[in-house]
């Protein structure tokens, strides 16, 4: 049996990079936090999308090897992690969901009309992530988009009698299908959790520390990670235009639940108050992704130049 090497300590660049990584989380888990701006798009204008997703699968893989084995695989699977820069990424991610949440829970709930103003406007503009992303949009998937976007349409319309008391096992399925945000840039999982009625249930269990709730939301998601990373990874690759044109017609059938002035059971209502304030929070909202999406194509056509230019 040949003798494993030890793992070399980190290199001084590792170390160099590490606040940064934590940056870079905290900005990821900022984006989760609020509902319409994505964190995989901005794991994308950080630069660790691929390594947090590329990671994310050798967990999974190494999970089911534990259990099925061989374990040397699966201990060879978790040495392929990134770990210098996913642990980083991971803490500022986790610091900024617990801070995002105790600062954003009493603002929607005290100011619901102009929280969903704001959201409205970060929606309205992410959408152009995945709609470019599809390429081009010949008929058939215009039509795969328009199909999605009724469904989404109609049921985000449907009343979320159990929102403020959610059960655990509901609480479980949201987190499973809200993680699955992070693998499509342009798709926000705060924003799926708020369609279906517990975007405001789960800032309040995690700033108030309600351990239960936290934990069937972390079985959740562990849940959807194996369940459905692997899966959406073979779907962007094989299928990656139909898929994208889903998810463009679920968000933008989805903007039915973020109409600022609704009921108690979600119905539609006309503006009302004060409306021009309201106005200038949506283009408030759509202005900072419009500003987001214009660094992330900066730097994308800067790593491009680079890896042009020849060396001398």
């Amino acid at each position: 049996m040949t003798a494993t090497a030890p793992p070399s300590p980190p290199s001084s660049s590792s170390r160099r990079r590490l606040p940064a990584d934590v940056v870079r989380g905290a900005l990821i888990g900022s984006a989760e936090v609020v509902p319409g701006v994505s964190g995989g798009t901005l794991a994308l204008v950080t630069g660790v999308y691929e390594t947090l997703i590329g990671g994310a699968g050798h967990v999974v893989t190494a999970a089911r090897y534990a259990v099925t084995g061989p374990r040397a695989q699966a201990r060879a699977e978790l040495a392929r992690v990134r770990w210098s820069v996913v642990l980083p990424v991971l803490v500022g991610m986790a610091a900024a969901v617990v801070v995002g949440s105790s600062v954003l829970e009493p603002v929607v709930t005290e100011h619901p009309v102009g929280s969903r103003a704001v959201f409205l406007g970060l929606v309205l503009a992410s959408l152009a992530v995945p709609a470019r992303m599809v390429g081009r949009w010949s008929a058939p998937l215009v039509l795969v988009a328009v199909v999605a976007a009724v469904a989404a349409f109609l049921l985000t319309g449907l009343p979320a009698a159990s929102a403020q008391e959610p059960s655990l096992l509901v609480v479980v399925v949201a987190a499973a299908v809200a993680i699955c945000a992070l693998v499509l840039p342009g798709v926000s999982g705060s924003f799926l959790l708020l369609t279906v009625g517990l975007y405001q249930p789960t800032l309040r269990a995690v700033a108030d520390r309600d351990l239960a709730y936290v934990g069937a939301f972390a079985l959740g998601a562990v849940i959807g990670l194996a369940s459905f990373v692997r899966v959406l990874q073979h779907l962007l690759e094989n299928h990656r235009a139909v898929t994208l044109a889903v998810m463009t017609g679920l968000m933008a059938g989805s903007l039915r639940a973020l109409w600022p002035w609704q009921g108690e059971d979600r119905e539609l209502a006309g503006p009302s108050g004060d409306v021009l304030p309201v106005v200038l929070l949506v283009l408030a909202g759509a202005a900072l992704v419009v500003v987001l999406l214009l660094v992330e194509e900066r730097l994308q056509r800067r790593a491009a130049g680079a890896a042009s230019t020849p060396v001398r």
